[in-house]
């Protein structure tokens, strides 16, 4: 670690040397009215420049340096006690965390025969404001978002929980871009087997670099090979705060609209937020509509192949004459057919996800519409195979989460083929090596299924249906008394 100089011509110096070929770094020397030289060190676009001429820059230049034993804690105790404009000031004695305050943002000041330097919080930039979650819409409920800064985001939290065991610890992840990262938890709630994997976790990290809570998501879970998350990601500032009151972890990565919440098990993906503003009868309907279009996602298509070509004596005769009159110009095994489907189906998807908004509805729709058409009157695919891929991605659209319906896509696939060489037995078995892995799944000590599997009666009572919210905190309070 270097120490900062009494000789400002040193500092200068390593300064100018660190910031080589930085064109928004900005090192400004002046001298005062005594004669004293100073140096004022900061990035230009990510500081309030109005902010530094009206509290800095004119007080200094029009009263001079104030006089004392320790000039920089003078010169402190001037902007926070005289002045009040800087919200945060506060002494360094290093270049290098002099450097690194500067480069997020700060603005760094030097005096001539002192050895400490003066970083002023006074950080302004453009920032996206607070807006709706495209990707979380509710028709009940809190219309805010997330947004990228990281204490907007602590903020919308602290609104919604004002209790001063909400804890937020701070950590700073990857080499280059020393992103700031906040472990949110609620103290007596969260469990402290969970905090200290996750802090060990977090210090244990090595990135070059940290983008998105994404990249941290794929450190931080017990199995990264899976191909369900053990980490849920939400925009919604409700979802974190109800996740907190439950005894869950959020982290909160700077510069991401996207909050981390664990443990998480695999019904935390099925839930919707408007479960929560909705009167529990009808949340009980609509979870297991839900629940049942979950499962038929990803098992129809594989089901239909069985049936068709497998087991025609299930179907009734009169649809399998019906099936099999629709399928005689077809020149496919029904197992091709079906996943040339999928895989349009699938494309058209991903097409309407990265096109503009305005685009993106109109060619998925569109493009389902007439290609299929298409391909149904050159007799390259059966009609009944559009139904039954029509009625599988409509069935995915029920999932309220995207990120939950990745798995069952790629489940999709695998069922499709594993039933298309052995039928109903490689249904079976697929079904099986599902669970199997399902139950082997942990997210940070949680059973993945649970409270299903291990059964849990007193946690069941969220998964199925949701209880009043008076009989919940009723039981809730007899839990913590015994």
């Amino acid at each position: 670690m270097s120490e900062i100089s009494r000789s400002i011509e040193v500092n200068e110096a390593y300064l100018r040397e660190q910031f080589r070929d930085c064109s928004d770094v900005v090192i400004r020397s002046f001298m005062l009215k005594d004669e004293t030289k100073l140096i004022l060190v900061y990035l230009d676009g990510m500081t309030r420049m109005q902010s530094v001429e009206d509290n800095v820059l004119k007080p200094l230049i029009f009263n001079g340096l104030p006089q004392g034993m320790d000039r920089i804690r003078s010169l402190a105790d001037m902007f926070s006690q005289e002045w009040i404009p800087l919200t945060d000031v506060k002494t360094d004695c290093t270049l290098e965390d002099l450097v690194q305050h500067v480069l997020q943002g700060s603005l760094g000041i030097l005096v001539d025969d002192a050895a400490t330097a003066l970083i002023a919080h006074v950080q302004g930039y453009e920032t996206r404001g607070i807006q709706e979650p495209r990707k979380e819409a509710t028709l009940r409920g809190s219309k805010e978002g997330f947004v990228e800064p990281i204490r907007t985001n602590t903020t919308l939290i602290r609104r919604r929980i004002v209790h001063a065991d909400l804890k937020m610890e701070s950590f700073t992840v990857g080499t280059y871009t020393q992103t700031e990262v906040v472990l949110a938890y609620l103290k007596g709630l969260a469990d402290e087997k969970v905090l200290t994997e996750v802090r060990d976790k977090l210090n244990a990290i090595e990135l070059e670099g940290v983008i998105d809570s994404a990249y941290l998501e794929e450190c931080l879970e017990n199995n990264s090979f899976s191909i369900f998350s053990q980490i849920q990601n939400t925009e919604r500032p409700d979802i974190v705060a109800a996740s907190l009151l439950e005894g869950k972890v959020a982290i909160i990565t700077n510069g991401t609209p996207f909050v981390l919440i664990l443990p998480v098990t695999l019904w935390s993906g099925l839930q919707s937020a408007d479960d929560y503003f909705e009167r529990f009868i009808f949340v009980f309907l609509t979870r297991m509509i839900r629940y049942v279009l979950t499962f038929t996602s990803f098992a129809l298509p594989a089901v239909y192949v069985a049936l068709s070509t497998f087991h025609p004596e299930m179907v009734p005769s009169s649809l399998m004459i019906e099936i099999a009159t629709a399928r005689e110009s077809s020149p496919f095994p029904t197992v091709i057919e079906v996943f040339l489907m999928m895989f349009i189906f699938d494309g058209l998807q991903e097409a309407g996800v990265h096109l503009p908004n305005q685009l993106g509805p109109v060619v998925s729709i569109i493009g389902a519409l007439v290609i299929g058409q298409a391909a149904v009157e050159a007799g390259i695919i059966s009609t009944p195979i559009i139904i039954v891929i029509s009625l599988t991605g409509v069935a995915a659209y029920t999932i309220p989460r995207y990120s939950a319906t990745l798995p069952f896509r790629f489940i999709r696939y695998l069922l499709l083929f594993i039933t298309g060489w052995l039928g109903f037995v490689g249904f079976a078995f697929g079904i099986i090596f599902l669970l199997i892995h399902l139950v082997s799944l942990e997210s940070f000590g949680t059973p993945f299924l649970s409270p299903l599997a291990p059964f849990n009666a007193k946690r069941f009572k969220d998964v199925i249906i949701r209880y009043p919210y008076r009989f919940k905190n009723l039981q809730n309070k007899k839990g913590r008394q015994t």
